[in-house]
């Protein structure tokens, strides 16, 4: 017994001390913005561009990731093809990926003198340093979150219920919209806000791939590392819409997941 107490004493020292590396930088950020500096910061010039620019672009890259990942993940969920595990796991390459090197894969990959923007800017269509290229970068580094999110959950269905929906002569697609995604919709959007919150944060592949232009590529992680130069107070004020977008993200995804599984699966016929 006194041993054990021995061991749950560092236990307990490295737990807190982890705590407070985690805990201790978001609460100085917020104690130390006041409302009257929030509104200050918030009106800056670079603000409102900034804060447009993110919306719009993370909410199209969240677009794009849904519409693309989910038939995506039910392929990969679905299908036992050898090499399927190999695409997987390089389908999450990009999560782990630095900043920096993605940046640079995205130019060679769409730049001017990239595979594929040799092509789009022989006829006039340039994406590296546009909005697009922003969106892309965005799509790049977090449609990861959301491909694994929903493959796990396309796995974990009740094979019994797919197998009764298609004997009461519901095709594939019917059988996939009225069981599969009412019964997988909340790893869906718990993917989803993950999606959304890393495309809302991105700076490094963005900075590299897409550039720093102020009302044109400057999003909000970028308009912070600017402002963050000359005005602490905009900087900062910005550091804390970013902070509580991506709190009420996961707030949200955690009111999801605390859903009774009843309520999750779908009406039995």
């Amino acid at each position: 017994m006194r041993g054990r107490r021995l061991v749950m004493i560092p236990a307990g020292v490295a737990a807190a001390t982890l705590g407070v590396v985690l805990l201790l930088p978001l609460a100085a950020l917020i104690a130390g913005c006041s409302p009257a500096e929030l509104i200050a910061g918030l009106r800056h010039p670079l603000t409102a561009p900034a804060l447009r620019l993110s919306a719009i672009t993370s909410l199209i890259s969240l677009a794009i990731t849904i519409i693309g990942g989910t038939p995506l993940s039910w392929w990969l969920a679905r299908t036992q093809r050898r090499g399927v595990a190999v695409l997987e796991v390089a389908l999450r390459v990009p999560v782990v990926t630095p900043p920096a090197v993605a940046g640079v894969a995205l130019l060679l990959a769409f730049g001017r003198r990239g595979v594929l923007g040799s092509l789009t800017g022989a006829v006039g269509a340039d994406i590296a340093f546009t909005a697009t290229a922003v969106v892309i970068a965005q799509v790049f580094v977090s449609a990861p979150f959301y491909i694994q999110a929903a493959t796990a959950a396309f796995r974990d269905l009740d094979e019994d219920q797919l197998m009764a929906s298609k004997s009461l002569g519901a095709d594939s697609l019917r059988a996939f919209y009225t069981v599969v995604l009412p019964a997988a919709w909340p790893a869906l959007a718990g993917g989803a806000a993950l999606a959304w919150a890393r495309a809302i944060g991105e700076f490094g592949a963005t900075l590299l791939f897409a550039g720093n232009l102020s009302g044109r590529t400057q999003t909000m992680p970028l308009a912070i590392y600017t402002a963050l130069e000359s005005d602490l107070q905009a900087a900062q004020a910005l550091s804390v819409v970013l902070v509580a977008a991506a709190f009420g993200a996961l707030l949200a995804l955690r009111a999801v997941e605390r859903i009774p599984r009843h309520r999750r699966s779908p009406r039995r016929s």
